[in-house]
């Protein structure tokens, strides 16, 4: 299966049981974190940097004391791939490194 392919509904039920906080379809996932506003802007920036390199770039919504961010692969059709589980697994690394946890 390549890195951008449609996963299926199960597929995704399957990636989502290993990550905490995060939830979607197989149209989209998305997690919100709690984190102070300033942390919030150091995460998106590197971020940035990773989703340049993997040359997939997420939707991020910055409130006062969440961040949000929000997964679907557009070049495939807008729908869920094994590409937006890569970038969970670096989202989940950056925001661990600055104190990051699942929003209530």
């Amino acid at each position: 299966m390549a890195e951008r392919d449609p996963l299926t509904e199960d597929q995704v039920r399957e990636h989502l049981a290993r990550w905490d906080g995060w939830s979607g379809d197989t149209r989209r996932i998305s997690k919100t974190y709690q984190l102070d506003y300033y942390t919030s802007i150091t995460v998106i920036n590197e971020m940035a940097e990773t989703a340049q390199r993997l040359q997939h770039h997420p939707d991020v919504d910055l409130r006062w004391q969440t961040l949000t961010f929000s997964i679907t692969t557009y070049t495939a059709g807008a729908v869920v791939t094994a590409l937006d589980f890569n970038l969970v697994a670096e989202l989940e690394r950056i925001t661990a490194a600055h104190g990051a946890t699942t929003a209530p």
